[in-house]
């Protein structure tokens, strides 16, 4: 049973950073997921596939997988630039492109 820590990505609901700044402990699906002839909803037979555990930081994440002997794999989170961006910009003297309608 393999497990995944990372740190989730924001839902596209949010505008904001809210609930990315945790790392999660997930584990790996077991089996494939199937569908159900009667309704067509997509079941699994895997409980481990609903179990999210969150950590303030990596480091407790990392000990909680090794104190309990689960094999872990670590994610990297990527490292998004800002852009800093203004109205002003549009009508700026050195702008790089040309203004048009």
């Amino acid at each position: 049973m393999l497990a995944r820590i990372f740190i989730p990505a924001k839902t596209a609901m949010q505008s904001g950073k809210a609930k990315t700044k945790e790392w999660m402990l997930e584990f790996e699906p077991s089996s494939a997921r199937v569908s159900d002839p009667l309704m067509g909803w997509t079941v699994s037979a895997d409980m481990n596939g609903q179990v999210r555990i969150p950590f303030d930081t990596r480091e407790e994440a990392v000990a909680y997988a090794q104190r309990h002997g689960i094999a872990f794999e670590v994610l990297a989170p990527k490292l998004h630039r800002k852009i800093v961006k203004a109205y002003a910009d549009n009508f700026a003297f050195g702008r790089k492109e040309s203004w048009t309608h």
